[in-house]
């Protein structure tokens, strides 16, 4: 039998109905020189079934069954790397792909060049959307070899083994293998394989389609999506400390920083959005759990987070659960705090006092936020919906407080509108904002979605509403954060101007950063026939004709 080029393993617990894509993708490399192992963690579902009727239909494929079930991806990985044949191994998820020319891609690498492993561009796919990005782009734009993860330890923000092509020989060497036990084994074996590489070459080819599916169900959701399971915030901190070990014992205890800001950025920043929804029992044990850890951590990789999110961090470990919900909300959306208090030192500050300790007042000062000096359009401000009325039809009444904590808006009423943009048709609804006190203003504003301009082949999709203010000829849009939790309302809407018919949700978002969230879906004729003809149909041309078809129908 002819060695194989490559081995990639197709690591399977309970996904009998993904697997054969899976594998289908390997199936069609143009690569062919392959051998493909289905590793099976003691699926209890049709797995062992697919996977065999999988390796009769192609003798590339070789079938692995765990006699029993080990509960993560770190041991079904081991086991096929005991048994694979190939001088070059690869990893994939059963929910994911491979592109066709992935293995091709990265084997040429390695030739090219010796070195210990490849690795290339991940493309993600929302499974809820369709909408495709790159992780990491910044990563993996250009081709590259890197000479040890010192010369650009931003690397370790792509933990993914997935992505790689990994030499026998390297793994063999080091005996690097996945730890047992543990989830979140991508992290910690990655960091390995970063630190103990002598050189790896970067492709800015895709290698890997990851299917993100955000709103799985609890029991399907992956580790990553669990982020609700007090449980998974111990899995998380524990492999960071084992990963602190590993860099002090490899002699890479000078890239602590780094792995410390990608901690914080990435894996902390994970958990933060979710903190608004958590009662004080989760935040209490989260603190518990996420502050002795947090202590450990080097202080410039504090220094390097945007202001917002080092505010988010100091409340957590200060313990004022209250303010971090607050702070927490809108993050990543230019959200101002409520209030700030002006020390005797002039300097600005979250929340309505001044910082007792001196850690807490480097933190919380909020200068580098510039509350009123900041050009117009990117200032911060705060809108809160402190009152929602869902009316007639599809009618929704909103009371809207607005938080200006740098005083930048004149004294006296303000003109606002709330933009609202379904089908690319721009729908504005103007109001009134009133003062209540300095920095802060409220108004009412009734958003009838029956006026919303759909185009005639229908909207299928999510919109949230926008709050833009004006000032001196400038805008500035911002998020309008609404009640954590209120009944969803759907209703039925008939246009006159022709307009497919829809149904419409007025909900809350229901994760960071909380904003109102009103969903479009097409019924009747034109969801069954037309909107599939005009997605499936690229020029203009065509799809103007399906819209005049739509339109006819109606």
């Amino acid at each position: 039998m002819t060695t194989p080029d490559v081995t990639v393993t197709v690591i399977v617990y309970n996904d009998a109905a993904r697997l054969p894509r899976a594998v289908a993708s390997l199936r069609a490399q143009t690569h062919a020189n392959i051998e493909i192992i289905i590793s099976d963690d003691h699926s209890t579902d049709g797995t062992p079934s697919v996977a065999r009727q999988l390796a009769a239909q192609d003798h590339r494929i070789r079938y692995l069954r765990l006699p029993e079930n080990s509960g993560g991806c770190s041991a079904p990985r081991n086991r096929a790397i005991e048994i694979a044949r190939a001088p070059y191994l690869m990893f994939l998820d059963s929910d994911d792909e491979l592109p066709p020319r992935a293995v091709e891609s990265l084997l040429a690498a390695h030739r090219e060049r010796e070195v210990d492993f490849t690795m290339g561009a991940v493309q993600r796919v929302r499974v809820d959307t369709g909408r495709h990005s790159t992780w990491m782009p910044h990563l993996v734009a250009e081709h590259r070899t890197v000479e040890g993860i010192g010369a650009d330890p931003r690397l370790l923000f792509e933990h993914l083994s997935t992505s790689k092509m990994y030499a026998r020989s390297f793994l063999d060497r080091h005996r690097l293998r996945f730890p047992e036990g543990v989830h979140y084994e991508d992290q910690l074996f990655s960091v390995q394989a970063y630190c103990l590489a002598r050189a790896f070459t970067i492709i800015p080819d895709p290698v890997y389609v990851w299917y993100v599916e955000p709103f799985a169900a609890e029991a399907s959701a992956s580790i990553s999506n669990q982020r609700h399971k007090i449980s998974n915030v111990r899995d998380r901190v524990h492999v960071q400390r084992l990963i602190d070990e590993f860099l002090v014992s490899s002699g890479h205890a000078g890239l602590r920083e780094d792995k410390d800001y990608k901690f914080l950025k990435h894996d902390f920043r994970m958990y933060a959005g979710d903190l608004p929804y958590r009662d004080a029992p989760w935040l209490e044990s989260f603190a518990k759990i996420m502050n002795p850890y947090l202590e450990t951590l080097a202080p410039g990789a504090y220094a390097r987070l945007p202001r917002p999110e080092r505010v988010v961090l100091e409340l957590l470990r200060d313990g004022r659960t209250a303010d971090l919900r607050l702070a927490a909300r809108g993050l990543g959306h230019g959200v101002a705090p409520r209030q700030i208090t002006v020390g005797t030192d002039g300097v600005p500050y979250w929340g309505d006092s001044v910082p007792a300790s001196e850690r807490a007042r480097r933190e919380l000062d909020v200068t580098d936020l510039e509350l009123d000096t900041r050009p117009f359009p990117s200032a911060y401000f705060r809108h809160e919906i402190t009152e929602l009325t869902l009316g007639r039809g599809a009618s929704v009444a909103l009371t809207v407080r607005t938080y200006d904590p740098g005083l930048r808006l004149p004294v006296g009423p303000q003109r606002a509108t709330v933009l609202l943009t379904p089908g690319g048709r721009r729908m504005t609804v103007p109001f009134r904002l009133d003062p209540v006190r300095p920095g802060i203003f409220e108004g009412s504003v009734t958003l009838d979605l029956t006026a919303a301009p759909i185009p005639l082949h229908g909207f299928e999709g999510v919109r949230h509403p926008l709050l833009r203010l004006t000032q001196q000829g400038l805008s500035h849009s911002g998020v309008l954060l609404a009640p954590l939790d209120f009944p969803a309302a759907t209703a039925r809407i008939d246009y006159r101007s022709g307009t497919a018919p829809h149904q419409v949700t007025v909900e809350p978002e229901g994760r960071t950063p909380g904003r109102l969230q009103v969903r479009w879906r097409p019924v009747g004729v034109t969801a069954r026939v037309v909107r599939p003809v005009v997605h499936r149909l690229a020029k203009p041309k065509v799809k103007n004709a399906a819209k005049l078809v739509a339109s006819a129908l109606k």
